[in-house]
């Protein structure tokens, strides 16, 4: 199954590891080294103009959504339950 998380990208419900709301981004040193380095690595991807809100883990990438982690979690949870 797959998720749509923002713009016209959508994602495989099984790649997804984690997601976080955007305030992590500065909530811990280590939460930000983590995301410093999948930025070196051009491991990040921006999915919209619009301001991001939360952060998605992927097996591959780290995502960042101008969807609500809230919505995202109802999505890919409405998803395990079919």
């Amino acid at each position: 199954m797959y998720v749509h998380i923002g713009g016209e990208k959508i994602v495989r419900s099984s790649e997804i590891i984690a997601i976080f709301d955007i305030a992590i981004d500065n909530s811990s040193k280590i939460s930000n080294q983590f995301l410093q380095h999948a930025k070196e690595n051009k491991e990040v991807d921006y999915i919209s103009e619009e301001e991001a809100k939360s952060i998605i883990l992927t097996k591959h990438k780290v995502i960042y959504s101008p969807i609500s982690s809230s919505t995202l979690k109802k999505r890919t949870h409405h998803i395990n339950d079919l």
